[in-house]
C-alpha cells in the first residue's frame, strides 16, 4: 500500500510491503500520518502555538516542555559537540531544531511499524529516507541519489534492506546550510549523501558536512567506523564515496 501525506512542509511518502489485510496497512498508515502531523503540530517554527515558537518567546523552558522536545534538545546539543560545532540549532539565533526533526521523526515513525508488525516499509520525507525489509518485488529497497546539475540524472543509486538515507544540498533550496565560522553560506560541498542506521543522525550529519565545506570529506571519513558511509559531490564536480557505501550492482 502506497500513501503520499502532505505534512512539515513537503510531501511524505509511506509505502508498506507487508502481506496483511488492506485494513490493517491503512491503520498503520494512519498512525504515522498522525505522528508526523503531531511533530509538526510541536515543532514548527511557522505555528505560533507550537512548543519551538512557545520557547522562542520566553514561555516555555528546557524544564516545562514535552519529553519529546527535551529529548531533541539534547540530540542537537550532542550533534553541536560531535559536529564541533557545524550543527547548530541556533545558528540562525533563536531555536530551530528543523535539521534534526524531520529525520529523528521518520526515524521514529519507522520503529512504530516495526512495532506493530510491519517489517517491509519505505518512508520518504523529501530525500530523508528509512527503509526495513523487502521492496514488494522482493530484495532491497532501491534509492537514487540526484546528480546536482542535472536533474534528469542519478550520482549514484544505493540498495538497502535496513537503512537511511539522507542527503543535503545546495542545488534545490540554494543557500539554506550556513558555515557557523564564517556566518556565510556554505561552500565547497554540492551534494553530500549519509547512509547509516539512524536517518536522525545520517540527516544531522549530511547538514553539518555541507556547512563544514570540503573539510567534511575528512569528517565523513570519520563516520564509517560508526556505520555512516558517505557519498559526495563537490561544488567543482568532483565525486568520492566511502568504500562500504551500498552502491546497486
Amino acid at each position: 500500500m502506497r500513501h503520499v501525506e502532505q505534512v512539515m512542509g513537503t510531501a511524505v511518502s509511506i509505502e508498506l510491503a507487508d502481506d496483511r489485510p488492506a485494513g490493517e496497512l491503512r491503520a498503520l498508515i494512519d498512525d504515522v500520518c498522525g505522528w508526523l502531523h503531531e511533530v509538526d503540530a510541536r515543532f514548527s517554527t511557522y505555528k505560533e502555538d507550537s512548543e519551538v515558537s512557545r520557547m522562542r518567546r520566553g514561555e516555555l523552558t528546557a524544564e516545562s516542555c514535552s519529553d519529546d522536545l527535551r529529548q531533541v534538545l539534547v540530540a542537537c546539543a550532542d550533534l553541536w559537540r560531535d559536529t564541533d560545532g557545524y550543527f547548530d540549532a541556533y545558528a540562525g539565533g533563536p531555536l530551530d531544531p528543523s535539521g534534526y526533526v524531520k529525520g529523528w521523526s521518520v526515524e521514529v515513525a519507522s520503529d512504530r511499524l516495526l512495532a506493530a508488525g510491519s517489517a517491509n516499509h519505505y518512508i520518504n520525507a523529501g530525500g530523508d529516507i528509512r527503509m526495513r525489509g523487502s521492496h514488494p518485488d522482493g530484495g532491497p529497497w532501491r534509492v537514487g541519489i540526484r546528480h546536482p546539475w542535472e536533474a534528469d540524472k542519478l550520482s549514484w543509486v544505493l540498495a538497502l534492506t535496513d537503512g537511511a538515507v539522507a542527503t543535503s544540498g545546495t542545488y534545490e533550496r540554494g543557500d539554506h546550510v550556513f558555515n557557523p565560522r564564517t556566518g556565510q553560506p556554505a561552500r565547497g560541498l554540492r551534494s553530500v549523501t549519509v547512509v547509516g542506521p539512524s536517518l536522525a543522525l545520517a540527516d544531522a550529519y549530511a547538514t553539518a558536512a555541507l556547512a563544514m565545506g570540503e573539510p567534511g570529506l575528512t569528517w565523513l571519513a570519520k563516520l564509517a567506523t560508526d556505520g555512516y558511509d558517505s557519498a559526495v559531490v563537490t561544488d567543482d564536480g568532483r565525486a568520492f564515496s566511502s568504500a562500504n557505501l551500498p552502491a546497486a550492482v
